[in-house]
């Protein structure tokens, strides 16, 4: 027998934590970075004490709101390429019901990060405990099982000993490329802090191995065939790309062969903007010269995409009676999509034993795709200069607001500021390798679109799970992956009002952030859908009791935190204020009124949202027969 190790649970949870590395084309380092945590009764006599007496290598952080920490654990693993981690710790109740949205958020964008709530008494004894919810057909249901849908691995740990196979089990999930998602670990309170006697060997150094998956030969020959026998071949450039690092051979690809890029979300700045071939995003937040290009493409090669309605602009992106589809991907189900060739495999590894074998092929796109890249210049250079005239604006985007409401914003706010003209203004004022992020309203579609990064992963937009709150809490967790950058952090004041609590932990830390706050005075972003599908304004502006339109004061609320902050409302002040926040060495946050209505439109695509198929409203019935018009042309599976 080995020598045993007389610990607690949680002391040997630390422990094993400090213990677990990763190893990744020739590197070696530790896979955990640290720990978020809020204490309550349910985890600081467990986990708190045991970080406590030796938390190791480990960085403890205290986050504010639990959600809130848990994305930036979300956001610093993305930033790191799904390479390393942060575990996130809370009490039990409020605290891991907190954790659902950001286990949601990391489910969906395929990010690993641990979740490790404190649970109820294993023994039961003084059942019901605070916090405890009760259902009557069962005793063991607590809060965490709600975690269960939204956890790549779920355990519970009720016995000192089970802790073992639950963390190599959740470490081996965390650590395969085709299962990357977040791991849920619920250990019981008590049991937090009964003692056991581990194997020594349980504690010893333990590498991960992240291989390479390598195409089989079937694979290769089927790829190889649909390639050459293509006229006009598409990338579609997604997340397990950017993971796989695999620019290079995308742009030597990309130019030797004339196949234009074109980006999701999540694989945007995989490949730079600046490159001859990179179309930019594509689908309902896509630009015109990718949209374009899908529409022409016979073969669709998506590498390490999901295929979301949002690419794919609900299926109707590309002509499918024409367009064939060449998947790599390593997730199988993933693979699969839109009834594709199948290539089981890790991208970079799958595209350059392709390369040899395309010797000669070139496609038809040739000088098309300089083309298309041009027409879409010059409309991101009409986006940049975006006039607002009291008379006769026209901001282009289906449902505007009538002339005299956009004047009563312009009156509330005190600005004649385009949400187009600030974006780019930013993206011209801001370093070339400072990292951007953003998560949901109308900045993503802005983002995906007009934000052209020149310098790869630089691009953090989470837009998988579309979560509001992401944006400052993830702002944090990538100035914490790499913190010689500026980050900035794109939020709109919907969004901000829904979670901003890492804004001060950035500060407690001295973390320095950039918050860029888009305010327009409410949800903008639904109010397009809504008052572009037939219906009017309805609770989505942010109006007093009286009507009046509500022109908040965040900055002040940043400033109350310790932010240095800046209000603006012209192109040259939010130029300034951008100056002045870089020669800042703590949080800013920069409050730019804007007119509603002024973000980017669509550029050929279509968005299925279920639109009422009953209405008294001839609006909303004309909507209703648009959408099914489209949806006729659209591919059901």
């Amino acid at each position: 027998m080995g020598k045993k190790i007389r610990l607690t649970t949680a002391q040997a949870l630390v422990k094993f934590l400090n213990q677990q590395y990763i190893h990744v084309d020739g590197e070696e380092f530790p896979f955990v970075e640290g720990v978020f945590n809020i204490f309550g009764h349910g985890n600081v006599l467990g986990i708190g004490q045991a970080l406590e007496q030796e938390a190791g290598h480990l960085k403890v952080i205290q986050g504010k709101n639990e959600q809130g920490m848990a994305l930036a654990a979300v956001a610093y693993s993305k930033q790191m390429l799904r390479r390393k981690i942060y575990a996130v710790t809370t009490s039990v109740g409020p605290g891991s019901a907190n954790l659902v949205t950001a286990a949601g958020t990391a489910l969906a964008n395929n990010i690993p990060v641990l979740f490790l709530p404190g649970d109820t008494f294993a023994t039961r004894q003084p059942d019901p405990v605070l916090q405890q919810v009760e259902q009557e057909y069962s005793a063991a249901i607590t809060t965490n099982d709600a975690l269960k849908p939204v956890s790549r691995y779920w355990d519970r740990v009720t016995r000192p000993e089970q802790l073992m196979s639950s963390l190599i089990r959740a470490f081996e999930v965390m650590t395969n490329s085709a299962t990357a998602g977040p791991v849920t670990v619920a250990i019981s309170q008590d049991v937090e802090g009964e003692a056991y006697d581990y194997d020594e060997a349980f504690f010893k150094k333990r590498v991960h191995y992240l291989d390479r998956k390598a195409p089989v030969e079937r694979e290769i020959q089927g790829a190889v065939e649909l390639i050459k026998a293509s006229k006009k071949p598409l990338i579609l450039v997604g997340g397990g790309a950017k993971y796989s690092g695999a620019r290079e051979i995308l742009m030597e690809l990309s130019k030797k062969h004339h196949i234009p890029l074109v980006e999701t979300q999540a694989g945007k700045s995989t490949v730079e903007a600046t490159f001859k071939n990179n179309l930019g995003g594509m689908g309902v937040t896509g630009t015109l010269s990718a949209n374009k290009a899908a529409k022409q493409a016979d073969l669709i090669i998506g590498i390490g995409t999901r295929y979301t309605d949002f690419a794919t602009s609900s299926k109707t992106a590309f002509d499918f009676d024409q367009a064939k589809f060449l998947n790599i991907n390593v997730s199988r189900m993933q693979s699969y999509k839109l009834d594709a060739f199948q290539v089981v495999a890790d991208a970079k590894t799958t595209l350059e034993q392709l390369a040899p074998l395309l010797e000669g092929y070139v496609s038809e796109f040739g000088d098309i795709i300089s083309e298309l890249k041009a027409e879409w210049l010059n409309e991101r250079s009409r986006l940049a200069n975006v006039e607002f005239k009291r008379e006769s604006f026209d901001p282009e985007i289906k449902g505007h607001f009538s002339q005299e409401v956009l004047n009563e914003y312009a009156d509330a706010l005190g600005t004649e500021l385009a949400q187009t003209t600030a974006l780019l203004a930013v993206n011209e004022a801001v370093d070339p390798d400072s990292n951007v992020i953003t998560s949901a309203g109308s900045l993503p579609g802005d983002m995906q679109r007009i934000w052209n990064p020149a310098v790869p992963n630089t691009y953090s937009v989470e837009y998988g799970y579309s979560c509001m709150g992401y944006e400052i809490s993830g702002a944090l967790g990538i100035k914490l992956a790499e913190p010689e950058k500026e980050v900035y952090s794109f939020v709109g004041d919907g969004s901000f009002l829904m979670l901003h609590s890492e804004l001060v932990t950035s500060i407690q830390y001295n973390q320095k952030i950039n918050v860029v706050l888009f305010d327009n005075s409410g949800f903008g972003c639904i109010n397009n859908l809504q008052m572009g599908n037939g219906m009017g304004t309805y609770f989505t502006e942010f109006r007093t009791h009286d009507n009046q339109i509500m022109n908040i004061d965040y900055a002040k609320v940043a400033e109350g935190y310790g932010a240095k902050v800046y209000r603006v409302n012209t192109a040259s002040e939010l130029k300034a204020a951008i100056e002045d926040a870089k020669k800042q060495t703590v949080s800013t946050l920069i409050e730019i009124k804007v007119l509603p209505k002024t973000m980017t439109e669509g550029y050929e695509n279509w968005w299925h949202v279920g639109n009422a198929e009953v209405s008294e409203s001839p609006s909303i019935q004309k909507a209703y027969e648009e959408n099914s018009k489209m949806l006729e042309k659209a591919k059901q599976y």
